[in-house]
């Protein structure tokens, strides 16, 4: 067989040797002995590699994974619906389309309008995180307002879907591989994590169900097999690599996604991604999609996090979460060289919660968590999830870093409060202080203009210079300074004393913290040029 550099058949030769002639006038060409007793197909055949299929994994997992169908009572939606889910063939609705459009015909062969919910998948675009609650229910009759994917996770009938899939559902039907249809009862779901469980009443039947993986035997490039219900269309299998972890998605504090380029679509939400075991390594939640169709980033709920939500809600029907109360945000390098750490990890506390557990314990704006009962803590995500994934009541045991030095702190958790964001920089709890009259010192290397607040407590920011660090970092005239080093300031004076000493500390950037409208948050400005 003629070869090209790396050992298999060249293209070349494939075409040279598909007739007699060819072949022969190869062998003249090259003096290489041709075996032509057996056809091209088989040879190649023997020289290919092998190549890994998935079919084998599907045949087993595929009598697990459902389609889920929720109903509702609710009046006919606009084309424009307003879950946040659009459908988008490349900026046209389905209106759009011409009459013979193939899935034109599809939609109203089956009474399905892709402008409607048939078909939850969160989708991220250009504008970010889309999704929301559905319109207010209507009377009459229960309808199809939405349809995902699911899957059994034992053998007495409980199935693992998304939050948003089932949401504003009125009653749920689990269509399995087969086509039996069986009505299912809603257990328990969690919006925090887009994780829900429902249950169908087998009557005595054993499903068969599918076990989760071990996070930490899951790389990045591990191949992965994605079953869902796409579009509608039943079960379809479709597969990739995992792409990325820990990935923040932006959409809540316990963000820690799988990536996966498997093809997920519409429809795809709260089905199951397996690896080559069979083992279930994520929950499909969320795609990237300027479009609304795949283009290979989607996103999966990891296995570690799935298996112990869906457990509670299982248990109890709800998540049961620790809560610290205390306003966090990442500690970046600029404000880790303001207030002396080596590095910049951990979380900041912009703001206890007065009564909350943290307030108790005696935790303070400017503190930073770099500990947690003895291990590291990463950024404000990683605090979120490890004090998330704690019980209500226990005693943990925090390392702080105050004031240049560690200092150990006790908390007992609470229990986090339904209407709570947990602890975030997301939280508004601090109301924006009216504009005081404009200030009459400007603390120009800053590039800020101050002037006395209405309640005494603090500074406004009457001014930003354009071209300042300032500005840069996101000030904003009609904000105000309330500390510096977590120091409390009253006058343009305090300012200058706090940044003075801390240019004989070594220092080059002071930490302010800044409130507005939307909370309150640290930013560290350089100082290198202040007096």
């Amino acid at each position: 067989m003629l070869k090209n550099f790396n050992g298999r058949p060249s293209l070349a030769t494939v075409l040279k040797a598909s007739t007699v002639a060819g072949i022969a006038a190869a062998v003249l060409a090259t003096g290489v002995p041709l075996e032509i007793t057996r056809s091209y197909a088989e040879a190649v055949k023997v020289q290919a590699p092998a190549v890994p299929s998935f079919a084998n994994v599907v045949d087993a997992v595929s009598p697990a994974v459902v389609s889920v169908r929720v109903e509702n009572r609710v009046n006919p939606v606009s084309d424009n619906n307003n879950d946040g889910f659009s459908f988008d063939f490349n900026g046209r609705g389905f209106d759009d389309l011409p009459d013979d459009h193939p899935l034109k015909r599809f939609f109203k062969q089956f009474g399905q309008d892709p402008n409607d919910q048939q078909g939850h998948s969160r989708r991220f675009g250009q504008n970010g995180p889309s999704g929301g609650p559905n319109g207010p229910g209507g009377k009459g009759r229960l309808r199809p307002v939405a349809q995902g994917s699911g899957f059994f996770i034992s053998e007495d009938g409980y199935i693992v879907t998304n939050n948003h899939v089932v949401s504003d559902g009125q009653a749920f039907v689990a269509v399995m591989n087969d086509g039996t249809e069986l009505d299912a009862k809603l257990i328990g779901k969690d919006p925090r994590t887009d994780l829900a469980v429902l249950k169908v009443d087998g009557k005595g039947k054993k499903f068969t169900y599918v076990n989760w993986a071990d996070d930490n035997n899951v790389r990045v490039g591990d191949w992965v097999v994605a079953v869902g219900n796409p579009f509608g269309l039943g079960g379809t299998v479709t597969a990739g690599i995992v792409s990325a972890r820990g990935r923040d998605i932006g959409s809540g504090p316990y963000d820690d996604y799988l990536q996966v380029d498997a093809a997920v679509n519409r429809g795809n939400s709260g089905g199951p991604t397996f690896n080559l075991s069979g083992e279930v390594v994520g929950i499909n939640t969320a795609i990237f999609s300027p479009s609304g169709g795949s283009v290979g980033i989607a996103f999966a709920i990891p296995a570690s996090t799935a298996r112990d939500v869906v457990a509670d809600l299982m248990k109890d029907g709800q998540v049961s979460r620790g809560w610290l109360g205390v306003q966090i945000q990442p500690v970046t390098k600029d404000i880790a060289e303001s207030i002396g750490l080596s590095e910049p990890s951990g979380a900041l506390v912009v703001a206890p919660q007065a009564g909350s557990p943290g307030d108790k314990a005696g935790m303070k704006a400017g503190d930073v968590v770099t500990a947690l009962n003895g291990e590291t803590i990463k950024d404000a995500r990683d605090l979120s999830r490890r004090i998330g994934a704690m019980q209500p009541g226990s005693k943990v045991e925090l390392s702080v870093w105050r004031a240049g030095k560690a200092q150990p702190l006790t908390v007992e958790l609470g229990t986090l409060p339904v209407d709570q964001k947990d602890a975030s920089a997301d939280d508004n709890s601090q109301p924006q202080q009216p504009e005081a009259p404009a200030s009459e010192k400007a603390l120009a290397d800053l590039g800020l203009t101050v002037g006395p607040s209405d309640d005494g407590k603090g500074l406004a920011i009457t001014g930003i210079d354009p071209d300042s660090d300032a500005a840069d970092k996101g000030i904003k005239e009609g904000e105000k300074i309330t500390s510096v080093n977590n120091q409390e300031i009253t006058s343009p004076e305090d300012i200058v004393k706090v940044l003075n000493q801390a240019k004989k500390d070594g220092r080059t950037r002071a930490l302010f913290q800044i409130q507005s409208n939307e909370g309150s948050r640290f930013v560290a400005l350089p100082i290198n040029g202040q007096g």
